[in-house]
């Protein structure tokens, strides 16, 4: 999802008791909505056309998708976690196994792994158990930030990072100036107060990690070239790093610089 950098450095208390972790939240699942339409509409573009009966088809299993997953989740994986909730290694396999399964599915759809997983993340976070289920796979999630990360850079070619790196540097510049300052006219006309909008634009200033599975989905499918995949990918790595150092020094953050602005 578009959520690794705006809520890693959101203090757990914000986060979960705060109004200013609720708009944070909002925001970015509006994106990672945003961005699955975007990725489904990439299909249709590109060598591989989708056919009128393939859109009809998209259109059709993805609100079957949904709903199938709220109701197993209620009535089922809901059920499977009460009967063994003390026992934290049962509920970490029912979670990683239905985040999985549910992926499988999707793609067996012809939608993709990636809704997949996010249909079954948005059901289970209305499990009452859903906090207790982020926690124990924080873990797992860290382990696999780290590896997402990794893969990115093995697929980068360093042969053409020199022809993208100043205008990679640039468009990162030019989003960390503009999304905060969007952000915060928005939330201010929403009738939010000005401190609290300035925040949530600078915490959500960086490009969305969603922006790389975009690019990557463009490329494959012939919409932009190699090189405009390469800059997307390397303007959002940068804006990763500027935006973090950015938050840190100004706001709390699990990992500030300053011990008075550290809190977990």
């Amino acid at each position: 999802s578009s959520t690794i950098i705006g809520l890693k450095l959101l203090p757990a208390t914000e986060l979960h008791h705060q109004h200013a972790g609720e708009v944070i939240i909002a925001v970015l699942l509006l994106q990672d909505v945003i961005a699955i339409v975007i990725m489904l509409g990439l299909q249709g573009f590109g060598p591989r056309r989708l056919e009128p009966a393939d859109v009809a088809w998209v259109l059709a299993a993805l609100p079957l998708l949904i709903a199938g997953a709220f109701v197993i989740e209620r009535f089922l994986v809901r059920y499977l976690l009460a009967r063994f909730d003390t026992i934290q290694e049962y509920v970490f396999l029912v979670a990683v196994g239905w985040c999985l399964g549910l992926a499988q599915v999707a793609e067996a759809l012809h939608l993709s792994y990636e809704i997949g997983a996010f249909v079954a993340g948005v059901a289970l976070a209305t499990s009452p158990i859903s906090r207790f289920i982020a926690e124990s796979l924080r873990p797992l999630r860290d382990f696999f930030l780290i590896m997402f990360f990794f893969a990115l850079g093995a697929g980068l070619e360093l042969e053409m990072l020199g022809s993208v790196l100043v205008p990679g540097l640039l468009l990162a510049t030019a989003v960390l100036l503009i999304k905060p300052a969007v952000f915060r006219t928005l939330l201010r006309w929403e009738g939010e107060r000005g401190h609290l909008a300035l925040e949530v634009g600078v915490r959500l200033g960086q490009m969305s990690e969603f922006s790389l599975l975009i690019a990557v989905v463009a490329l494959e499918t012939g919409v932009i070239g190699a090189r405009a995949s390469y800059l997307i990918q390397l303007a959002t790595v940068l804006s990763f790093m500027l935006s973090s150092y950015a938050i840190g020094i100004r706001y709390p953050t699990p990992i500030a610089a300053s011990e008075r602005l550290r809190r977990d």
